[in-house]
């Protein structure tokens, strides 16, 4: 399930392979998901000759061009749910130290998972494109929907949701996206809690981790990833 789903989300940062690579305004959040679209997949097209030596390359191409604008951060604290609640609840100053300490190794793994899942999926891009709907006004809004649709001859459209918010600087990154109905943060979460329940987060953290390591390649309709 949450392989499709980032199959989803490549498309939708892969379009406008000859587009130019403008700076991304981080103001706007309807500018900022088009621009960012163009500037990674025109990376893509020019790497080429890199990518077939290596496909590992993919996922230098990602971590520079994608990532900076993917909230990461707050997308591991919601996969989370009220795990991070419970840590925040916590009295003792050792306890709570130690917990917030598996929090951040969770985010700073996430973002590697995140990283080698875009890589593999990028290596699946073919010649579907995305249409977005128009923009709609956002001032004074800290969450917006950018709406579009993955079209690929000969399938049905996709209907995507692609969820963006404002920090406390006034920038806007990505956080979440809903394809078809149905969240990949929600779909995440309903993965990991119960072994986050049985095992503790750690034990989630290596799971990530290993996957995270695994070489670049695109995993097939039987994987997770």
């Amino acid at each position: 399930m949450f392989k499709k789903f980032i199959l989803c989300i490549a498309v939708l940062f892969s379009l406008n392979a000859h587009a130019a690579e403008p700076k991304v305004d981080l103001k706007d959040p309807y500018k900022m998901v088009r621009t960012v679209s163009d500037n990674t997949f025109a990376r893509i097209t020019k790497d080429q000759p890199l990518i077939a030596k290596d496909k590992e390359h993919l996922r230098v191409i990602v971590e520079e061009e994608l990532m900076p604008y993917i909230d990461y951060k707050y997308a591991a604290l919601r996969v989370l749910g009220n795990h991070v609640s419970k840590v925040r609840a916590i009295e003792d100053k050792d306890e709570k130290a130690k917990a917030i300490k598996e929090l951040q190794r969770f985010i700073d793994v996430f973002q590697k998972y995140l990283i080698a899942t875009y890589a593999g999926v990028f290596t699946q891009y073919t010649n579907q494109s995305v249409e977005f709907a128009p923009a709609q006004p956002f001032k004074g809004q800290d969450v917006v929907v950018v709406k579009t649709k993955i079209v690929e001859a000969g399938k049905p459209d996709i209907r995507i949701d692609f969820k963006v918010r404002e920090d406390r600087s006034g920038d806007w990154g990505a956080y979440d996206m809903i394809a078809e109905g149905i969240s990949l943060l929600d779909a995440k979460q309903s993965e990991l809690q119960g072994i986050l329940r049985q095992h503790g987060l750690d034990y989630v953290s290596d799971l990530l981790e290993q996957k995270s390591q695994l070489p670049v390649q695109f995993r097939g309709d039987g994987g997770d990833e």
